[in-house]
């Protein structure tokens, strides 16, 4: 009777057996994950999440005004840093065109990237011993003939009694050891930062823009890679007219700077104004810049052969006048039908704005992102309202 009690009790029964006692809430669900083969959890199981209550989201929203302040202020102190990076990558940009001209010409692309920065190289050069030999020589011989001036106005009558009767030149000496002396040294101090600045500036420009001339296909290549696969063929061909277009853009301004460069110190050489090669690199680096550039230049020139004579500071005024009426509506639609497709509208309001944001590098670089923006509106946004 007890062996038979005991068998029906036993598994083989369906009587109660020691795995459907009760569990327990912690021991098994703790090894779950080590025991099933999954990621093991050392510090024990995670909690639930933080409640969403007004003080967490105050707290978050804080943070986030915190960090957005803290970018906003990078950024600030960083501005040059940003604007000489975009300026590189812009030469760059605009360079590449002539690198692959060399290239359709059996040159690998390094070859024509060394030909292209030794020749820009080359051009800076040639506007600094076109600029700094007249000014220097201009400077000394100011110097020298300040001894002479000063001994003529002691000489002459009217300040002899002046001096006589005021003591002017003893003032005027005090003055100028006092006041004028601390104040010139400390001008040619700031003046020789100045310059070192330019000159590293200059060469970290010229670095930059190697590099990125260099690398300007791996860094295209890569910016694709996070474009979608659907779309990353017509954002390819968005983005090579978007270049070809910058490219064209800065080299036909060169072209057109260039020209007006030429002809001016043409024309200057044969009104005989002094440093006439010296006035035509001016007149060539002022007509970079959009709109106002070239009266810069004409403004600059004139002017100095005013000095010089009134009848070549007339003539350069009317030279001015013509060229920039040749130039605006004879060589620049000629140079430029192929790069930038912008209304004229467009073109002032893009360059004043690009003025006022960031200079004259805003004012350089505004129409060129003009034409990339209206040419995204064209080919992109018009179209989808179209299908919407």
């Amino acid at each position: 009777m007890s062996a038979n009690a005991e068998t029906a009790t036993g598994p083989e029964a369906g009587g109660p057996t020691p795995e459907a006692g009760p569990k327990n809430e912690d021991g098994p669900k703790a090894e779950d994950g080590a025991g099933n083969g999954g990621p093991a959890q050392p510090y024990g199981l995670p909690g639930k999440p933080l409640a969403r209550g007004p003080f967490l989201f105050g707290l978050v929203g804080g943070l986030g005004v915190l960090t957005a302040i803290a970018i906003a202020q990078m950024v600030v102190n960083s501005l040059s840093t940003i604007i000489l990076v975009v300026v590189a990558m812009f030469l760059a940009v605009g360079l590449n065109p002539a690198v692959e001209a060399l290239q359709r010409r059996g040159l690998v692309r390094r070859a024509a990237i060394s030909i292209v920065f030794i020749g820009v190289i080359v051009a800076f050069v040639l506007f600094g011993l076109a600029i700094v030999p007249p000014v220097g020589r201009e400077l000394a011989d100011f110097i020298a003939a300040v001894p002479g001036h000063v001994n003529e106005l002691r000489d002459h009558p009217a300040l002899r009694q002046l001096d006589a009767d005021y003591h002017i030149i003893s003032q005027v000496a005090t003055f100028v050891t006092t006041v004028l002396g601390p104040s010139l040294a400390t001008g040619i101090m700031g003046a020789s930062l100045v310059v070192l600045d330019g000159v590293f500036t200059t060469v970290t420009l010229l670095v930059l823009m190697l590099y990125f001339l260099g690398s300007l296909h791996t860094i295209k290549a890569y910016l694709l890679k996070l474009v979608p696969a659907s779309r990353r063929e017509r954002t390819s061909a968005i983005s090579e007219e978007i270049l070809t277009g910058i490219g064209g853009y800065v080299a036909g301004n060169v072209l057109i700077s260039v020209i007006a460069g030429v002809v001016t110190w043409i024309f200057l050489s044969i009104v005989d104004v002094r440093y006439a090669l010296a006035l035509a690199l001016i007149v060539a680096l002022t007509d970079l810049i959009p709109l106002v550039g070239a009266t810069i230049g004409a403004v600059v020139v004139s002017a100095v052969a005013l000095l010089q004579s009134v009848p070549a500071g007339i003539a350069c005024a009317v030279f001015f006048i013509v060229y920039q009426q040749i130039e605006n509506y004879l060589i620049y639609p000629r140079v430029m039908k192929r790069s930038v497709d912008v209304t004229p509208a467009v073109t002032v309001i893009a360059a004043l704005f690009g003025g006022a944001l960031l200079g004259i590098v805003g004012a350089l670089l505004a129409i060129p992102v003009a034409a990339a923006i209206a040419l995204i509106i064209r080919e992109v946004v018009i179209p989808r309202q179209a299908r919407a």
